[in-house]
């Protein structure tokens, strides 16, 4: 007995007198913890870093417009005038234009944005030539796509609101170069409001029109209406004289001008 008493002071002794890497290792080895409850252990801590730092980067990528500013748009400004809007949809360009288009479009919507990126100067170029009248129909179909819903109503709004004031064009086209992503936060009605005082709106109702959502039930309606019509397409839809117009294809709009000769 007095035998193994000592065996087991004298192994006690040596692992005291181990570095901290050397424990481990005998640890690892069978004198601690096992080798699969260490790697268990290391891999839950790995897991939760790596869900935690996911969750961190999905809420700031879900709220990357908090806080920031929609960079105006100021270029085609001059066509617009403070009487365009007419009830939910703003009509811009003379109404001697040979081509007349109605465009259905939602602030919101990707494709909607990327036929501006690709059309909208051009559009914007002819409606100030002349050859071309557009009726813009900001309709609040992805309403329920942003985070929190909304968005789409909110914007469609604030966009009749500076119609009214003269600045439907740029307003327009400021959002879409600035959209939020689908299924994120959109802007608030704080953010909506200074990029109207951005683009030169004093008018001190254009704050309260969008904060009221003054033509929020006149959008509505329209969206209830355009959803009855078995030509429409969702958003966008590009229409001429009642007929779809594929905006996909080159020079469509070239096109159309030509036609009408």
């Amino acid at each position: 007995m007095k035998n193994v008493g000592g065996a087991e002071r004298s192994a006690r002794k040596r692992r005291q007198q181990q570095s901290p890497a050397a424990r481990a290792v005998t640890q690892a080895r069978g004198g601690g913890p096992s080798r699969k409850t260490i790697v268990s252990v290391v891999a839950v801590v790995v897991l939760a870093a790596v869900v935690i730092g996911g969750v961190i980067w999905t809420n700031k990528s879900k709220n990357a417009t908090e806080g920031t500013t929609i960079a105006p748009q100021t270029a085609s400004a001059a066509l617009d005038s403070p009487g365009e809007r007419q009830g939910a949809t703003v009509v811009s360009g003379k109404p001697e234009a040979k081509v007349k288009l109605d465009i259905w479009a939602d602030f919101l919507c990707p494709y909607c944005a990327r036929l501006q990126q690709q059309y909208g100067k051009q559009i914007e170029d002819q409606i100030q030539a002349g050859n071309v009248q557009v009726t813009y129909h900001m309709i609040p179909l992805l309403n329920n796509r942003s985070d929190p819903p909304g968005y789409s109503l909110a914007s469609a709004n604030a966009a009749l609101c500076a119609a009214d004031q003269g600045k439907f064009t740029p307003y327009h086209d400021s959002l879409f170069a600035s959209q939020p992503a689908e299924g994120k936060r959109g802007y608030d009605n704080a953010q909506l409001i200074k990029l109207g005082q951005d683009l030169g709106v004093t008018a001190p109702g254009f704050a309260g029109c969008v904060n009221a959502g003054t033509y929020n039930q006149q959008l509505q309606d329209a969206l209830t209406e355009v959803s009855k019509n078995p030509a429409f397409q969702g958003t966008p839809t590009v229409m001429h004289n009642g007929t779809v117009v594929n905006w996909t294809q080159n020079d469509w709009l070239t096109n159309l001008i030509n036609q009408a000769g």
